[in-house]
């Protein structure tokens, strides 16, 4: 039958932070996701929504790269680098911010 219906965890601003905190391009997050940067752009803009299976396949790349969403309860999502160098940052964004 269906899938069960899960909330979405990836929002324009977190991946936009993500792109960041990484310092991607959005044509890199298009090569490491295979989602194409059109749609990455749009995304980012507010332009319209992605698919489940396009947010898990940013999220992978992401989630690759060294990127971890967290998800504390009363707080809104964040991410934070699991880089073991001095390079670790942490950044919450709630949906409505800008990066």
């Amino acid at each position: 039958m269906g899938q069960a219906e899960t909330a979405k965890i990836l929002t324009p601003a977190l991946c936009r932070a993500a792109r960041g905190l990484l310092d991607w391009t959005q044509c890199e997050l298009a090569d490491r996701s295979g989602v194409s940067r059109s749609t990455i752009r749009d995304y980012e803009g507010s332009r319209h929504d992605v698919h489940r299976s396009t947010e898990a396949q940013l999220r992978q790349a992401f989630e690759n790269g060294g990127v971890r969403f967290i998800n504390s309860e009363g707080c809104p999502i964040g991410i934070a680098s699991s880089a073991t160098d001095d390079r670790q940052a942490s950044t919450d964004l709630s949906p409505g911010d800008n990066a």
